[in-house]
């Protein structure tokens, strides 16, 4: 029975339906360390509620998890995030945002498959974080852009000096952006889908 006492399930609401102009979809990812805006980044730019598996923390992660740069922060993904956006009247991304702490990485292996790509998102403050992120898409093969997001207290280096800290190739997109502006995180996304389409181009994607 339904909260108005009906035997009737409640239906999903209006704004989301899926678009009846829609003719494509893909699965896009978004990964990164604990506390890099993950769900922040699907929260802002899903055109639906976000769906999210945010659980508080406890004494239990202490000394487990690395929170450093995020000392604040009281909720954390333990499962995924998940967000819908229409980049264009035909063309929907379903957004999975992994869960950034290591304990719970053993899940990214389900969330990966039939990724289209990924976005990474990178706090500057914990770079190191980033390597194995990265190496991790490259082990399965899904694209990525990086995606630089700003934290008020974290230090600014230029892109192509964090780019050759990140051991980053020429080819692969990096972008700065701010995941709290919906258009900045939607830049991001479409970024990443240039990206791809690139790739599709020369025959790099498959």
């Amino acid at each position: 029975m339904d909260y108005n006492g009906s035997d009737t399930l409640p239906g999903p609401r209006a704004e989301d339906h899926l678009p009846h102009t829609a003719q494509a979809a893909a699965k896009i990812v978004i990964v990164g360390g604990f506390g890099v805006g993950k769900t922040t980044m699907v929260g802002s730019v899903s055109e639906i509620t976000p769906l999210t598996t945010e659980e508080t923390m406890t004494q239990a992660g202490i000394g487990v998890d690395d929170n450093y740069g995020s000392e604040s922060k009281t909720a954390t993904t333990v499962a995924m995030d998940f967000g819908r956006i229409s980049i264009t009247d035909q063309l929907v991304l379903y957004l999975f945002g992994t869960p950034g702490q290591q304990r719970f990485w053993f899940l990214w292996n389900g969330l990966f498959e039939g990724a289209l790509g990924a976005v990474v998102l990178v706090d500057t403050r914990r770079l190191e974080v980033s390597f194995e992120v990265m190496g991790r898409l490259e082990e399965r093969g899904v694209p990525f852009v990086v995606a630089i997001n700003s934290f008020p207290d974290a230090p600014s280096y230029p892109l192509p000096e964090l780019r050759s800290a990140l051991d980053l190739s020429e080819e692969i997109p990096m972008v700065e952006c701010d995941v709290r502006r919906r258009a900045s995180s939607r830049d991001v996304l479409l970024t990443l889908m240039r990206y791809l389409h690139s790739l599709t181009m020369t025959g790099s994607l498959r």
